[in-house]
């Protein structure tokens, strides 16, 4: 062999893995990356065979992280449920405008003279001039009932008149004869010195002439009675012909030809008739809460069934004084003027009307909801006991009372409050008339355009 083979070069000699007795980790074999994440995950792993420091454990972190999601979740949690307990207000602007105050009523329409045509006398209706709906003149003739009878007694008056006045007559002849008598005897006294005629005869001839005297005076009464009796069964012969008292329309009829009139028994109505219907007046009845603002010369308007859509205007004319009592209800009848010249409404229709009892322009006006409201904390609105610890120790507003009871009256009221930077703030007012949804308040610091709190509410934490 040569000296060139023997010095060849040798391998070198592996070293040996470092054995545990040494204190050197136990050996791992080294991984070769095929990419570069793996290259990365080499690099964040370390060499290989050393332990991962603290930072790097996966364990860690995932706890880390559910703990920092379980503390976000918390906050959140506690903020909802502090939003939801905290009071939430309803508010609405104050306005500037016109307010109406009106009264309501109903009642009926009614002709401005009515007047019911009955017979004073007994009888048989013989005839019928006139139906309903007809217009008649005053004086015209309506109904006639049989007069045979009637124009009897008139005859019979007559002839009675003329034996009064023949007995008058009669009576007075006489009465000049006893007078005659009484003279003559008086002046044969006289001549003879008072030897005749006697003292007897002298005074028969005085009480002669006496009688005749009364018995004219009774026959001038027996004519004036005759005439009387004459009198009366004419004009029960005038009645019998039933004339109309007014110009006017017939409204209803309640007589036929040979319908029997008993006038004697009870009021007969054979005619209604109702005057001038372009003139007609509204009855209504006012609720006894509303009358003390109902006043002579306020306007109105009403609508009726037939013409819902129609609005008519009226007037009040006179507020009765006198009550009446239905079911507990006290009411006052009160009468409207109205103007149908179109004769669109017809007597007895049934109407709603309104009364305008005060108009007010350009004035102040807040919702009635304004009027009744006060600020209500957190623990009188009935929030949970276990509200936050951040939320308990937040301070509240104090309480100035609570809720006022609705229908409370808004004269009295003197203060309202406003929404200024999600707090609400008290405002004096005064208020005025009220139409039932808005009231006229005046304030030296309630301006146009202030949002008015009208309600709170308060949510629970779920």
């Amino acid at each position: 062999m040569s000296p060139s083979d023997n010095h060849a070069p040798q391998p070198a000699p592996q070293a040996e893995p470092q054995s545990a007795a040494q204190g050197g980790p136990p050996a791992r074999p080294a991984v070769a990356p095929d990419n570069a994440a793996d290259a990365a995950l080499q690099a964040l792993l370390g060499p290989a065979g050393l332990p991962r420091p603290w930072w790097r454990r996966r364990s860690l972190w995932a706890v880390l992280v559910l703990l920092a999601a379980g503390g976000a979740a918390a906050w959140w949690w506690s903020g909802q449920r502090q939003a939801a307990a905290a009071p939430r207000y309803t508010t609405q602007p104050a306005t500037r405008g016109a307010l109406t105050v009106t009264v309501t009523a109903n009642g009926t329409l009614q002709p401005t003279t009515q007047v019911a045509i009955g017979s004073e006398l007994s009888g048989t209706v013989a005839r019928v001039h006139v139906d309903v709906n007809d217009r008649v003149k005053k004086g015209q003739v309506l109904v006639e009932l049989d007069d045979a009878r009637l124009r009897d007694q008139v005859n019979g008056s007559r002839a009675a008149l003329a034996a009064a006045e023949a007995a008058v007559t009669q009576a007075r002849a006489s009465a000049t004869e006893a007078r005659d008598n009484l003279a003559r005897l008086r002046d044969v006294h006289r001549r003879s010195g008072g030897l005749v005629p006697s003292a007897t005869e002298l005074a028969a001839a005085e009480a002669a002439a006496a009688r005749g005297e009364a018995n004219v005076a009774g026959a001038q009464a027996g004519v004036a009675q005759a005439r009387a009796t004459l009198s009366s069964n004419e004009t029960n012969l005038s009645k019998a012909a039933i004339r109309s008292p007014i110009d006017g329309v017939v409204l209803s009829r309640s007589a036929e030809p040979g319908n029997a009139v008993a006038a004697s028994l009870q009021a007969v109505t054979l005619f209604t008739l109702a005057e001038d219907l372009t003139k007609m007046k509204l009855q209504v009845n006012v609720d006894e809460a509303d009358v003390g603002q109902v006043r002579d010369g306020q306007s109105a308007s009403f609508t009726v069934s037939a013409y819902p859509a129609r609005r008519y205007p009226a007037k009040i004319v006179r507020v009765g004084y006198g009550s009446t009592n239905k079911d507990n209800v006290v009411t006052y009848l009160s009468d409207l003027s109205v103007d149908n010249g179109d004769l669109s409404l017809r007597p007895g229709m049934t109407a709603t009307a309104t009364i305008t009892t005060v108009e007010r322009s350009d004035v102040l006006l807040v919702p009635n909801a304004a009027l009744r409201y006060t600020p209500v904390d957190a623990a009188a609105a009935g929030a949970p006991a276990g509200n936050s610890v951040v939320s308990s120790l937040m301070p509240r507003p104090p309480r100035t009372g609570g809720a006022r009871r609705a229908g409370t009256d808004t004269a009295q009221v003197r203060q309202l409050w406003v929404l200024e930077a999600g707090v609400p703030r008290a405002v004096p007012v005064t208020p005025g008339v009220s139409d039932g949804r808005l009231t006229e308040v005046t304030s030296e610091q309630l301006q146009p355009g202030m949002a008015v709190i009208v309600g709170q509410t308060a949510g629970a934490a779920k």
